[in-house]
């Protein structure tokens, strides 16, 4: 088939690239020239693990281009996905500016029959309002408006794309699903389901599924923060819990927060729909105020070890993307901790594998930056473990020991054991368990 992909951020690029790699020829559009002419050169503009390797053949072989140019992109094209950013506005809705902008622009465009799929992860309706936005310049033969919500998770998400879960389709067209089905089944030979619906119930599909695996965070964080009080070990609750399979083993890991750019937006999101339709979501205030306030636990658990005094303290961070495999900092929990850090005196040197310059462009040089997570400890008062890369979970704890001050780490995420903590030496509280002294 031939596609347009409007917008080439995480989800755009992400999905026009999987799509050129089953065959099809995709035209991926943005606004940015800087970032279409480097896209044109090969550099993939974000870091993905394994999207490098799918850019680099599809480009090479002529299936993946690049344009700013919205009508040329479309004259060919049998489905035209809208990859555009939703940000949080100022009441916590999601802003659709750039969608109704563009849907605007197509209509004015089209000239024989388009599938519009909404990508991007949108409130209740609005397929709706797209369809009404191009119904006034179009007959509605030339166009159907699907909703196709993605369930990418950062890190994984060529994997999650080339061979998803499931795929869910919101449309009530007869044509448009038959095309639909024909471009997806590529993706499920394994018997994964292509899942229709109407365009309302898929658009709440992404943001009740982001929102339920936002609370089951929250929720054990909060069990979490109920066994350090209580001498209970989290690990060992997590793991019995997990092991009933109505409960499941994943997104059941505490830490210090959700971060990223899809929970904390769709969960807002969600919240602001409910409250615009008169119901009181109570759970999702608190899966919210929960996260808010774990962001802070690790920096409030560094001041107590400290007595309340950190001006002078020199704390390194390993870790700073919101999850492994990313350069990610949106709503990072590391943002929050570093920002309380500084706020208490606290001098902070970071690293982190991928998103370093991410977070230098943000902080500068309120805070030192290192090139390894070796240089990072030396002569630092403590250790603060905020994201858990592969890469910090078998280090040399005898070179850790020797660059710190003293043998002091706050782990918040879990990544050691309290019996290797016990053996090695160190003062190691975590979360959700008895702090070692």
């Amino acid at each position: 088939m031939k596609l347009t992909v409007v917008g080439t951020g995480y989800v755009g690029l992400v999905t026009g690239t999987c799509f050129a790699e089953t065959g099809n020829h995709v035209t991926c559009v943005d606004i940015d020239a800087e970032k279409v002419r480097r896209m044109k050169a090969g550099e993939v503009p974000i870091y993905e693990p394994g999207l490098d390797v799918l850019f680099e053949r599809n480009t090479r072989q002529g299936r993946l281009k690049f344009t700013t140019d919205l009508e040329s992109s479309i004259e060919e094209a049998q489905i035209i996905f809208l990859a555009l950013p939703t940000p949080p506005g100022g009441d916590g809705s999601a802003d659709l500016s750039f969608v109704m902008n563009v849907a605007e622009e197509l209509s004015g465009m089209i000239e024989d029959y388009k599938i519009i799929v909404d990508k991007s992860t949108v409130p209740v309706g609005t397929a709706e309002k797209v369809h009404e936005i191009l119904a006034k310049k179009l007959d509605e033969s030339l166009f159907d408006v699907v909703s196709n919500p993605e369930f990418l998770r950062e890190g994984v998400a060529v994997d999650d794309f080339m061979k998803p879960d499931r795929v869910v389709i919101g449309t009530s067209s007869e044509r448009a699903k038959e095309l639909m089905r024909r471009l997806y089944e590529p993706f499920v030979r394994q018997g994964n389901p292509i899942i229709f619906m109407d365009e309302r119930s898929a658009e709440m599909t992404k943001y009740a599924a982001n929102s339920y695996l936002a609370t089951r965070i929250s929720f054990m964080n909060e069990i979490a923060n109920l066994c350090e009080k209580l001498g209970a070990n989290v690990d060992m609750v997590r793991i019995g819990m997990g092991s009933d399979n109505r409960i499941g083993k994943r997104f059941l890991f505490p830490g210090v927060g959700y971060g990223g750019s899809c929970f904390p937006k769709d969960v807002q999101a969600l919240a602001k729909s409910a409250e615009e339709s008169d119901y009181d979501f109570r759970i999702l205030k608190s899966v919210m105020q929960v996260n808010l306030d774990q962001k802070s636990i690790l920096t409030k658990k560094i001041s107590n070890y400290f007595g309340g005094e950190l001006k002078g303290r020199r704390i390194a961070i390993w870790g700073l993307a919101f999850k492994p495999e990313t350069d990610d900092i949106r709503e990072a929990p590391a943002l929050t901790i570093i920002e309380g850090l500084i706020n208490m005196g606290a001098e902070v040197i970071a690293f982190d594998p991928e998103a370093t310059d991410n977070v230098r462009r943000m902080f500068g040089d309120r805070i030192s930056y290192a090139d390894d997570q070796y240089e990072a400890i030396n002569n630092a008062d403590a250790l603060a473990i905020i994201t858990e890369w592969s890469v910090f979970r078998t280090p040399d704890f005898e070179k850790i020991k020797s660059g710190l001050k003293q043998p002091v780490i706050f782990d918040g995420r879990n990544v050691y054991s309290i019996e290797m903590m016990k053996e090695y030496g160190f003062h190691y509280e975590s979360i959700g368990r008895v702090p070692i002294q």
